[in-house]
């Protein structure tokens, strides 16, 4: 570890800290009282980078008290996590901020235009985590497929240039609130690979979005397609 405590500075407005604080965690803000695992953090950054970008609060409790920590210690955990544990490595700023006599590191990690971003895992394969409301959830093949894509989004619409197995999905979400890949690629006697393949490109033309449910990850049409 670097000795030279360069993180020693406040460069944060204590006022702003606090107005983070009351919005509490969301998709785009998370607290940690302390960093105590590399490779559970490298998921969090993997899911910001690979959705909406987000802020890591280190040293408040869920609940949003501040207990503080040291932030050179903190710094070196998370650079860790996003250049050793995560591919490619997650880009992010910080700042420091001090309340009364304690500290708390903030890192900011931006929608990343290098998505996906894998983050390793305990029996050491790499996976891509993405971000909905205060949970990371680990992407499906659709969604990898999705993030993998990196041609430009074109809003198609017009159900007419859609072969039968692109009008059986969204005929069917018309009737029904939510599906899954298993179920689509069975209705459509499709392979697992080409429903995939639909389903993400209905996410790209954002005419699909997705929900992380306990039964998995799930697909329904965006209301404004219908």
């Amino acid at each position: 570890m670097d000795h030279n405590r360069h993180l020693e500075a406040d460069n944060g407005d204590a006022q702003a800290l606090q107005r983070m604080i009351r919005e509490g965690e969301h998709q785009q803000q998370d607290f940690k009282f302390r960093i105590d695992s590399t490779a559970k953090i490298a998921k969090t950054l993997s899911a910001f980078a690979n959705t909406d970008g987000g802020k890591l609060l280190i040293g408040v409790k869920d609940n949003g008290k501040i207990t503080g920590i040291d932030p050179e210690e903190e710094f070196f955990m998370i650079e860790g996590a996003a250049q050793l544990y995560c591919q490619p490595a997650v880009p992010f700023d910080y700042q420091v901020y001090a309340w009364e006599d304690k500290r708390v590191l903030e890192i900011e990690v931006p929608d990343s235009a290098a998505k996906p971003h894998l983050a390793k895992e305990e029996d050491g394969r790499y996976r891509a985590y993405v971000r909905q409301a205060d949970e990371n959830f680990r992407a499906n093949a659709v969604l990898l497929r999705f993030l993998r894509d990196k041609t430009p989004a074109s809003k198609a619409k017009n159900l007419v240039a859609y072969g039968p197995a692109e009008r059986l999905l969204f005929d069917y979400l018309s009737e029904n609130t939510s599906i899954s890949i298993s179920k689509f690629a069975r209705l459509a006697k499709l392979p697992r690979r080409e429903a995939e393949q639909i389903m993400a490109s209905f996410l790209k033309w954002e005419v699909l979005i997705w929900n992380a449910t306990e039964e998995g990850i799930r697909f329904a049409l965006r209301p404004e397609a219908l």
